[in-house]
């Protein structure tokens, strides 16, 4: 995977700075320095433990000090490739910032995420079958749904059950369209609380939905998503997502998951979220701006970007 370089050895140089505050346990934390297109940075994320008002603090602080900012934990909008929504209480936190970019991760969603599926059909396809896909939630991530049903799998999206409890599958794209034209603006209203698990809310583990855990051979989305609702055997699954530490893997290797697939690099020991991500592309970028999809994508190019993929089980 070229373009990462390891630990920053010279000295004296600025360095750029990209930070992602994330609305998720601290105990996810993580900063490493990386050598990224020949420039010296620090990429770093900070938890908050679900405290929105020490998040967009934090926001405020960071402003014109970061080169870029990610917003972690929840999105700044949902929706398709045809329209998107604003989440109305994300887009509260960053409220204010002038200085600095402020990204989700939603531009590399839809561009290095929609990609991955090709590479997984190209190194382990052949392991996956039959090719049945379970994606947690498709407005979340809806280049990765593109991407999984482009690559010819059947595919349910979890969007109903994983986002609001209602247990019923969704079956195609169109599907999940109609839902977003629909919903999306009732849900864009809703508190953080009820969009996503914050704090302490993202050690539970509740299992639920075990029919499409177990009907699936390929399950996508969202690993807080994946985990909290997950059976306590995944044996010979593949797992696609994101986020992961160390724990986050052994928990999928005592489940009996085969195949573990990040959309990111893997720095460190673990992955770090799309929008930590985005932020030291557009910091290295130095635009004073989010980057367009077509320069997200040229980025990725230069780079070699590809997903990480590890078998982790038997």
């Amino acid at each position: 995977m070229c373009g990462w370089g390891g630990l920053v050895q010279e000295k004296g140089a600025k360095m750029k700075r990209a930070v992602s505050v994330s609305l998720g346990s601290s105990a996810r934390d993580k900063r490493v320095e990386v050598e990224l297109l020949g420039e010296q940075m620090v990429i770093e994320r900070i938890g908050t433990d679900g405290d929105i008002r020490r998040a967009t603090q934090l926001f405020r602080e960071l402003d014109g000090q970061a080169d870029a900012l990610g917003v972690g934990g929840i999105d700044l909008w949902v929706g398709t490739t045809r329209r998107r929504y604003p989440l109305v209480a994300a887009r509260k936190l960053v409220r204010g910032i002038k200085a600095t970019p402020v990204v989700d991760g939603g531009g590399l969603k839809n561009t290095l995420e929609r990609r991955s599926m090709r590479y997984v059909e190209e190194e382990i396809g052949s392991e996956i079958h039959p090719k049945r896909a379970m994606n947690t939630v498709a407005l979340d991530r809806y280049g990765m749904s593109q991407g999984l049903v482009e690559a010819g799998y059947e595919t349910v999206f979890g969007d109903l059950m994983f986002a609001i409890g209602v247990p019923i599958a969704i079956r195609t794209l169109r599907q999940v369209e109609v839902l977003a034209f629909f919903l999306a603006p009732i849900i864009g209203r809703l508190p953080i609380s009820i969009l996503y698990p914050t704090g302490d809310k993202q050690h539970e583990k509740i299992p639920k939905f075990a029919r499409w855990y177990n009907w699936a051979t390929l399950i996508a989305g969202d690993c807080l998503y994946i985990k909290r609702h997950m059976p306590p055997t995944l044996s010979g699954k593949t797992i696609l997502t994101n986020t992961t530490t160390e724990e986050d893997v052994e928990i999928f290797r005592r489940a009996g998951v085969r195949y573990l697939v990040t959309t990111t690099p893997r720095l460190e020991g673990r992955s770090f979220g799309t929008n930590m991500m985005e932020a030291a592309l557009v910091a290295v970028a130095g635009k004073g701006r989010p980057l367009t999809q077509p320069e997200l994508a040229d980025m990725i190019e230069r780079l070699g970007l590809r997903p990480h993929i590890e078998r982790i089980g038997e």
